[in-house]
């Protein structure tokens, strides 16, 4: 038996005996306990035993519902959306995507997980993941235009995200060149995009979206930045409602991208861009750090950058705020 059939029975957060949890396993009530175990030390999940009275989690969980995120898209999404798969525990749901559309699958999918295991951001960073507390998906959408057309997408999907984010009350949220979904409180989530493609043919492209809902208590204190989670800002909604209404803005706002470019979303951009007017650090890589005043971005999605030496246009690299 795997853990996850077992986190199933105690998301509820009540207690339930274990007698009970073994005659509905089918296991030993020792079976049970090592079970417990491992849901503790390979999950991350608090259980409580309580005597005379039998195991629960310290809170309730939040799992996923593959019903209830279909029911959140719109018609046009519904009808894009080709393949919903699910898990409980997967390395990277990036990774999965991306060796699908390798293997030459072309089918419009999404992969959501209650854990990744080797989540990454920008830069191969890794991406916290407890267990059924945040929001880790992934979409695989082939695209017709070569990887050279596709600037700014990142800046897009942001748009995309934020939008939603916002209309659902956290009127907070904006955005940080390139990827980042950042508040005043810290940072809320962020986007990585992969692709595959070659010449002028299209693009096979996977987007993943990581977005900080509801840390259990202890876990980010090693986190190298200041962060915060939905639940802090305000009431999110079930994390498969968000899950759906998410996945519907991105398979329409790709669709739109795919026909019209950048142009539309960046209207949206100035309101969201947390770094206006301010002074910033730019790093490029190998190629060394540039400081200015951030002045907005171009009509491709470059950075423009205000120096002693001009207005300066980026297409790459990581931005911090430069104290003053």
């Amino acid at each position: 038996m795997a853990a996850p059939e077992l986190i199933r029975i105690l998301a509820d957060g009540r207690c339930h005996s274990g007698q009970r949890l073994a005659g509905q396993l089918g296991l030993s009530r020792t079976a049970v306990w090592k079970q417990i175990q491992r849901m503790q030390t390979l999950w991350g999940l608090p259980v409580e035993a309580i005597k005379g009275k039998g195991y629960r989690l310290g809170q309730p969980l939040d799992l996923l519902d593959k019903a209830q995120i279909l029911r959140q898209l719109s018609p046009r999404a519904t009808g894009l959306l080709q393949r919903l798969e699910l898990f409980d525990e997967i390395d990277s749901t990036n990774s999965q995507l991306m060796a699908r559309a390798l293997s030459g699958d072309k089918r419009i999918s999404a992969c959501l997980a209650e854990r990744q295991t080797a989540g990454r951001g920008r830069r191969g960073r890794c991406w916290l993941s407890p267990f059924a507390a945040n929001l880790t998906f992934s979409l695989l959408w082939p695209s017709p235009r070569p990887p050279q057309q596709l600037g700014g997408l990142s800046l897009a999907v942001g748009v995309m995200v934020a939008r939603r984010l916002r209309a659902l009350g956290f009127a907070s949220v904006g955005l940080k060149w390139p990827n980042d979904l950042l508040t005043p409180q810290g940072k809320l989530g962020g986007v990585l995009i992969q692709l595959s493609g070659e010449g002028e043919g299209p693009s096979n492209l996977v987007i993943g979206l990581g977005l900080n809902v509801r840390m259990p208590p202890g876990w980010g204190q090693d986190l190298d930045q200041p962060w915060v989670d939905l639940a802090a800002l305000g009431h999110p909604p079930p994390r498969s409602t968000l899950a759906g209404l998410l996945l519907s803005d991105l398979l329409e706002g790709l669709s739109q991208y795919d026909s019209q470019g950048l142009q539309p979303f960046l209207a949206d951009w100035p309101a969201l861009d947390q770094l206006q007017g301010k002074p910033v650090r730019l790093l490029r890589g190998d190629d060394g750090l540039s400081q200015g005043i951030c002045a907005g971005v171009a009509e491709d999605g470059a950075l423009l950058l205000r120096t002693a030496e001009g207005l300066q246009r980026h297409h790459s690299g990581e931005v911090s705020l430069r104290g003053v």
